[in-house]
């Protein structure tokens, strides 16, 4: 009977995000993918006839798919088209925060095709990108970044992902040169002008240690 519950339970969150939350067509097969392994993980390793012993929860140690969704949330509230929430969004922030950064690609796909101006549904596909290739900027994510900055040159979000993306791919000149020209048109009381500044100097100071001649 528990088995029953629990397949019935899958089959009703597909339904809820295929067909209420109405996510792309395309987004179906990793939804369909995340809950199937959902699923395999519960046949492997429930034992629905044993009493139950809770535990404290755990804290997640990998929080880097939350602070994703939200530095790009945050940089989106700065410009004059700010995030607006929609189906697809949603369902991708919620798979990146659990790191499944794949799938969340997969499914910001659908907010990109309905519209192609949307600066924020291109940021959130070229850092899942970035984020699902363990930090390597592919010629997608690179694509993907310059298609935000096209349907919003004023946003400040693709050239800081785009420039982190490229110093953490050892294109650390190209990087820098982006973390620059932005902060150079940043306002000084922009709140995020703080960080940007000393995350640029830092990378000068590594890109000086990089030059200078190792020590015998």
């Amino acid at each position: 009977m528990t088995w029953l519950w629990v397949i019935a339970l899958g089959l009703a969150a597909f339904f809820l995000l295929a067909f209420v939350l109405k996510a792309p067509r395309k987004g179906w097969e990793p939804i369909a993918a995340a809950l199937l392994l959902g699923l395999a993980g519960f046949s492997y390793q429930a034992h629905p006839s044993q009493p139950g012993s809770p535990k404290e929860p755990e804290q997640r140690a990998d929080k880097s798919g939350a602070a994703l969704v939200e530095a790009r949330k945050a940089l989106a509230s700065e410009t004059a088209m700010p995030n607006q929430p929609n189906q697809w969004m949603v369902i991708a922030d919620a798979l990146s925060r659990n790191g499944q950064y794949g799938d969340a690609a997969g499914v910001v796909l659908g907010a990109v095709e309905s519209d192609p101006r949307n600066a924020n549904a291109w940021l959130s596909l070229a850092n899942n990108l970035v984020a699902h290739a363990d930090g390597s900027l592919t010629p997608a994510a690179l694509y993907a970044y310059r298609r935000a900055a096209q349907a919003d040159p004023q946003h400040p979000g693709p050239p800081f992902f785009m420039g982190l993306a490229l110093a953490g791919s050892g294109k650390l000149a190209e990087g820098r040169a982006l973390w620059a020209d932005l902060l150079a048109r940043t306002p000084a009381d922009a709140p995020y002008r703080a960080d940007l500044a000393e995350r640029l100097q830092r990378l000068d100071a590594f890109i000086a240690a990089q030059a200078q001649p190792e020590q015998r």
